[in-house]
């Protein structure tokens, strides 16, 4: 079994190390957690390559530090100018606002528990994310049945 140690977010990107290695174009791996992001991203069982981008499009999952001091890695669901608008794929309302310059990194590619890695900047993953939005009236459904099926099947 291995051991698993998990930082808590202001340890981990507090300390500008992880912005400092994406600003210089590096990429970097991390573990996830949490159920905002499902039913792309499984918390503690998923990790994230995320690598810094100039280039911002709709429908990006990013690390985004936000006024509040805390970080989420969530979709863009809006650009305007300067402001971005962040919403997670798990949750069926609320969303966060940021600035560019406020985003760490864009992912790049999903590594799921099982080591496959999916990259995640495609036009197929776009346009799942874009039916997944459209979906967002009834999202609260298909999250609940996700919830009760597929995430007992492996044990999470």
């Amino acid at each position: 079994m291995r051991a698993r140690l998990v930082v808590p977010n202001e340890i981990l990107f507090g300390n500008d190390f992880v912005s400092k290695y994406l600003s210089e174009g590096k990429q970097t791996v991390i573990m996830t957690k949490g159920c905002s992001m499902l039913p792309f991203i499984i918390g503690v069982h998923d990790s994230v390559c995320l690598q810094h981008q100039d280039e911002l499009r709709r429908l990006d999952i990013v690390l985004a530090h936000l006024s509040n001091g805390s970080y989420v890695l969530h979709r863009i669901v809006r650009i305007e100018g300067n402001k971005v608008t962040l919403m997670g794929d798990g949750n069926i309302r609320g969303q966060e606002h940021c600035e560019r310059q406020d985003i760490l990194g864009t992912v790049m590619s999903v590594i799921h528990s099982n080591g496959k890695e999916i990259p995640f900047r495609t036009q197929s993953e776009r346009h799942l994310a874009q039916c997944w939005i459209n979906l967002l009236p009834i999202r609260r459904y298909l999250l609940a049945i996700y919830k009760r099926t597929i995430l007992k099947l492996l044990c999470i």
